[in-house]
């Protein structure tokens, strides 16, 4: 399942991500996977969490190479239970245009692997045109 954490900067999203995340590794029999632009937060999670700074893959610059990385974390690691994406609008060169078919796709890779993903987005539900929210969990 896809959970999404909405809302303009300034609302809370990264600390409740953050929380959500530190939550899930105490009840995790897998992996846990937290992906940010920096690594500014990485003393924040616990130590079990594997966190993984988007600046250190400049190379990934748009939406279809996000999903490639993605699968290549997959790849490693069979037993993820959930994977944190903090300010997708931030990572690589997404724009609010990119947002619906990326989370169909990360929907579709959630049932073909059996795996959760909680994404924060800076925006608020009327400026995503085209996401079909019946298929997601708001978490705020």
């Amino acid at each position: 399942m896809v959970k999404l954490l909405v809302g303009h900067k300034g609302t809370g999203k990264t600390k409740q991500i953050i929380e959500l995340a530190n939550n899930k590794i105490e009840n995790s029999k897998g992996s846990v996977i937290f992906i940010n632009k920096n690594s500014r937060l990485m003393y924040d999670l616990k130590y079990r969490i594997r966190v993984v700074c988007m600046e250190d893959y400049e190379h990934v610059t748009n939406s279809d190479e996000y999903i490639g990385f993605l699968y290549g974390i997959i790849s490693s690691d069979h037993d993820i239970e959930t994977i944190f994406i903090d300010s997708i609008l931030k990572h690589a060169d997404f724009s609010l245009g990119d947002v619906p078919e990326f989370l169909d796709r990360l929907e579709d890779i959630s049932k073909n692997y059996g795996m959760d993903f909680v994404v924060s987005l800076s925006a608020e539900q009327e400026e995503m045109i085209g996401v079909d929210f019946s298929k997601f969990e708001i978490l705020n």
